[in-house]
């Protein structure tokens, strides 16, 4: 089994987060992983985009051409990269943010990612929600190993608030798929 995420959105939607997170819980499993990440020259509100690749059997390179999963996070970047998914891949789109409607040829979950997040009290954790999700929907890791990794992330008494809106936001991803 390879799967191979690509994770687009703008500076400080938290892209980057979301694919070191999927790929340090898949290390706990004990899979072969790769994170790449890349930045546009501005930081926050800038194009960012992450490859995160996830595999049984070595991974020959970081760089994915097409993707088995895409993830949109914003308008721009799903017009850099609507062609770099594999025909029958799955495709997350923020629909908050948002406007189109993707042609078929692939497996779709649609949901107002950001808007969910903001309902929970943080706009920040929409990726979060996207990653519970795209959980939810592969059971590419399991939800434990993604806690594990929160968990270790997010050490202390001053994070104990932080852990807790993460935690609720993956849940909310995972309870937006059915069946």
């Amino acid at each position: 089994m390879t799967e191979r995420i690509i994770i687009s959105g703008a500076g400080g939607q938290g892209v980057m987060l979301l694919g070191k997170v999927l790929a340090l819980a898949a290390m706990q499993e004990e899979k072969f992983v790769s994170w790449l990440p890349a930045y546009g020259a501005e930081v926050r509100g800038g194009a960012a985009f992450c490859m995160t690749t996830i595999s049984d059997a070595e991974i020959g390179s970081p760089f994915i051409e097409l993707a088995d999963t895409l993830i949109v996070m914003n308008g721009l970047s799903w017009q850099r990269f609507h062609d770099r998914l594999k025909k029958n891949g799955l495709l997350l789109l923020n629909t908050s943010l948002i406007d189109c409607r993707p042609k078929g040829g692939f497996q779709l979950e649609a949901h107002p990612f950001t808007d969910i997040a903001i309902r929970l009290g943080k706009a920040q954790v929409a990726n979060m929600v996207i990653l519970g999700c795209l959980l939810a929907k592969t059971r590419l890791v399991a939800v434990e190993s993604v806690l594990k990794v929160m968990e270790d992330m997010l050490k202390g008494e001053n994070n104990k608030e932080l852990l807790e809106i993460n935690k609720k936001a993956l849940k909310a991803g995972r309870d937006l798929v059915k069946g």
